[in-house]
């Protein structure tokens, strides 16, 4: 579920899984207004859906619309995953914290969250995850920064001492001495502007990651790679929470990697 939704891969790695594993089903994109979110999460049960992810702009909204949420989705403040019970009632999960660790992991063998500062652009329910999964992972500091400072301090508060708010005007100077960064905005999705961050302050060891895979070479990996740093592509998350959905769902947990991916639009 998403507004919109049109431009996601998920239909290309569930239902290769689907089909892997010869269950009976299929994986959907429904795009759904804000306004209808809660109808449409209410309408699981009965149409017969094990469950359902959640997209822009809908992951925070869904966290006060499920029956429960798990600790860490709670902790977060935003869920990716809704699993319909055998009861009818809806259950909340954020893989997208799992999905961002295993995709460094994936595509930077040696890296390390305790290496140094990361730089999270963006603070919305993406954003929140990859806060929480850096931090668990041991980053010695998180600095957020985002156009509207109100919604970065709010993470920073929520999350404690080590996440600090950066006003958007002091954006690139916040890149000196970070080992991260880490776009979480929709800023160099297709059919949207680029994202307006200048790189000269970046160390040239820094790795730089984008959580948007539409396209795969984003305008901020393009200019990363140009200077020589190495990056994290946005398709090794999206794959890696599928799997992490996918067991939510159906209680297996199937073999991950971007490639996969990358295979499967090849084919498509």
């Amino acid at each position: 579920m998403g507004w919109p939704v049109a431009h996601s891969r998920s239909p290309l790695i569930h239902n290769h899984w689907i089909a892997q594993y010869r269950l009976r089903g299929a994986y959907v994109q429904l795009p759904v207004r804000p306004e209808d979110l809660e109808a449409a999460l209410r309408s699981l049960p009965k149409l017969g859906f094990a469950g359902c992810n959640l997209t822009i702009p809908h992951k925070v909204a869904a966290l006060s619309l499920v029956d429960r949420v798990e600790p860490l989705a709670q902790r977060i403040g935003a869920i990716n995953t809704v699993v319909v019970e055998p009861d009818g009632s809806l259950t909340g999960k954020n893989t997208d914290a799992f999905g961002y660790l295993h995709s460094l992991q994936e595509s930077n063998a040696g890296w390390r969250a305790d290496a140094g500062p990361a730089l999270v652009i963006g603070a919305g329910g993406a954003a929140r995850a990859v806060v929480a999964a850096l931090l668990d992972a041991g980053a010695p500091q998180v600095r957020l920064c985002n156009r509207s400072i109100d919604k970065a301090q709010a993470i920073a508060r929520d999350f404690g001492t080590r996440v600090a708010s950066v006003p958007w005007s002091e954006r690139t100077s916040a890149l000196t001495g970070v080992a991260l960064l880490v776009n979480t905005t929709n800023q160099g999705m297709h059919g949207q502007p680029a994202l307006d961050l200048a790189l000269d302050d970046l160390p040239a060891t820094a790795l730089v990651s984008d959580i948007v895979y539409v396209p795969r070479h984003t305008p901020l990996l393009v200019a990363a790679l140009a200077r020589g740093n190495p990056v994290a592509y946005g398709m090794g998350m999206l794959i890696h929470q599928a799997s992490a959905a996918f067991e939510a769902w159906f209680g297996l947990l199937p073999t991950a990697s971007a490639a996969l991916l990358q295979d499967l639009q090849a084919t498509a």
